[in-house]
């Protein structure tokens, strides 16, 4: 794309090339070091002698990635602050993982989370479990990785599917070579990457406008400036209650019982050490957090009066999602190395989050799956051998599924939606195993499905619906050229009163839809989504299992601390459970 302002040099080209060799450098290391990635413990729990900082940073890492960075950005540019309540969750939610789910997996000692399942419950519950898991994950990376690729795209002039395999492959190399320890000290690289894009974005944009109390006065005049929402009404899409109190169901389903997160506690030395990185991730992914968002308000504050959306003639910016690296390219150009900085750490996010996913991937596939049936008489070398290939191939699927998602909308609101639907019931799951004695297969296995399916019906039917999301506050007012817009089109705007409905990257269930009747459930604020499967899988599983059930010996090494303290270590649990044999 060819900007007015600048474009992308050869020392950006360089910067962007560097982040990826020293990436894959860190693979081929970890490929020749130490036990050589020999045994399924090395690659995927790095034999357990991990540092507390790098499993810190790997964990924000792993979920915080180019969609926080991009989604972040635009929706605080689109919509205001409001999101930036969601930090709230994460006081409440790390706590909640650290001390009531993370010792239960911890003292199990398991490689893949789901044979939890199998222990409290059965095989069955274990591959179903397993099986929706990969299903959610592969998408979650599809997105994760188009995300940097449309920001390629859009500030340099390439293909964006050229962007796709170049990133795809090279998080595909070290991942699969450099297992667990290679994600995980890339993660802190990339971390840092990060980090450097958004403050690079955030002082540069501030000192254009005059200082951080002219950007926040703009964006006060602009109405972006949003934290105390407190609208009861579950359809409205952000408030306080959404983000501060759904967002722990977000939070807690992600760090509590993801597969991904929960494989990285596992590789430190303890469970004091693992409790320490959690902990420590906290305000890390806070840090990020606030900071992607304060980054939409710096953009806004720049732009507001001449929206590049609003002039997709000239810009040829058709998505929200790019806002932030048109201002880049608009913004930054003049201190070559800049725009560099940014894309390498835009790619840097993806690549975190991909190489988590593609190792969790693999991990479930062959402790869940293969190992069982086929991997269990193989040689360790042998196994390690075949996990690498697996390995390899959820990365080239990722790859192809991002055309898929190339149809989809808003990369933010569309990867928590996504997490959201799949965690709520996943969490309920493991809740109904660890937090009560009386739940049983029957009980567990029907909840989930029953939670799952309603969670999808609703996400999907929001979709159907697609009502469109009202940004207000923007102008071409002081566009330098405005002969050249067309103002047939936009002839009315003014930075005070502008209201404009678009097909932007962001869905809003609270605006009306003109079509008649919705049911309620259908404009739900997808940030309800986890809650909502959470509540639904406990009562459900929790009632067919009070129904439909038979007595069980729980170990009390199956429960959450919290529960195992409530009963008298010699009180039998056969007197516990009361539940009579379904007919």
């Amino acid at each position: 794309m060819d900007f007015s302002k600048g474009a992308f040099t050869v020392v950006d080209y360089v910067i962007f090339i560097l982040m990826l060799v020293f990436s894959a450098s860190i693979g081929v290391y970890y490929h020749f070091a130490g036990g050589r990635q020999k045994t399924c413990k090395e690659y995927f729990l790095a034999n357990k002698n991990m540092p507390i900082i790098p499993v810190a940073f790997s964990l924000m890492a792993s979920f915080m990635s180019a969609i926080t960075i991009l989604g972040l950005a635009a929706e605080n540019y689109m919509n205001g602050t409001q999101f930036v309540i969601i930090n709230i969750a994460y006081i409440v939610g790390t706590p909640i993982a650290a001390f009531v789910f993370l010792p239960v997996f911890y003292q199990m000692q398991a490689t893949s989370a789901f044979e939890y399942l199998e222990k409290r419950f059965n095989k069955k519950t274990r591959l179903l479990a397993s099986s929706i898991f990969i299903l959610q994950m592969v998408m979650y990376m599809s997105i994760v990785l188009y995300a940097p690729a449309l920001t390629l795209s859009a500030v340099t002039g390439l293909s964006k599917w050229t962007s796709v395999l170049s990133i795809g492959i090279v998080c595909t190399f070290y991942c699969t070579i450099g297992g667990m320890k290679a994600v995980l000290w890339t993660d802190l690289f990339q971390s840092l990457m990060m980090f450097s894009a958004i403050f690079a974005v955030i002082i540069k944009g501030t000192l254009d406008v005059g200082g951080f109390s002219e950007v926040w006065r703009i964006a006060d005049e602009g109405k972006r400036i949003q934290f105390f929402n407190f609208d009861p009404d579950p359809t409205v899409r952000h408030t306080v209650w959404t983000l501060a109190v759904g967002g722990i169901f977000t939070y807690v389903s992600i760090y509590a019982v993801n597969q991904a997160q929960v494989q990285r506690l596992l590789t430190v030395r303890s469970l004091k050490h693992a409790q320490i990185s959690l902990f420590l991730n906290w305000p890390l992914t806070s840090l990020l957090s606030i900071t992607a968002s304060f980054t939409g308000i710096v953009v806004y504050a720049n732009l507001a009066k001449c929206d590049p959306l609003l002039r997709s003639d000239e810009t040829q910016i058709e998505k929200a999602d790019q806002i932030l690296p048109y201002f880049v390219m608009t913004s930054l150009t003049m201190f070559p190395g800049l725009p560099g900085v940014f894309v390498a750490g835009v790619f840097s996010a993806s690549l975190s989050s991909v190489s988590s996913a593609i190792n969790s991937l693999a991990a479930v596939t062959v402790e869940d799956f293969l190992h069982p049936i086929c991997f269990r008489h193989m040689s360790e070398k042998r196994v390690t051998i075949y996990t690498k290939l697996i390995a390899f191939s959820y990365g080239i699927l990722c790859i192809l599924l991002t055309f898929v998602v190339d149809k989809m909308g808003g990369v933010l609101q569309a990867a928590l939606s996504l997490i959201n639907v799949v965690g709520g019931p996943m969490l309920g799951l493991f809740s109904l195993g660890m937090f009560f004695r009386r739940t049983n297969v029957k009980g567990a296995i029907i909840g989930f499905l029953v939670s799952l399916s309603l969670c999808f019906w609703i996400a999907i039917g929001a979709v159907m619906i697609s009502p469109k999301i009202v940004s207000e506050h923007r102008s071409t007012d002081g566009c330098a050229t405005n002969s050249s817009l067309n103002m047939s089109k936009f002839s009315n705007f003014s930075l005070a009163n502008q209201t404009i409905k678009e097909n932007s990257t962001l869905q809003d269930p609270s605006f009306e839809n003109d079509d008649g009747y919705v049911f309620p459930l259908l404009k739900l604020s997808y940030m309800w989504y986890a809650g909502f499967g959470y509540i639904s899988c406990v009562v459900i599983g929790y009632c067919t299992s009070l129904v439909c059930g038979k007595r069980n010996v729980v170990d009390s090494m199956l429960l959450s601390p919290i529960v195992s303290l409530t009963f008298s270590e010699k009180e039998p649990i056969s007197e516990v459970l009361q539940l009579k044999e379904c007919t």
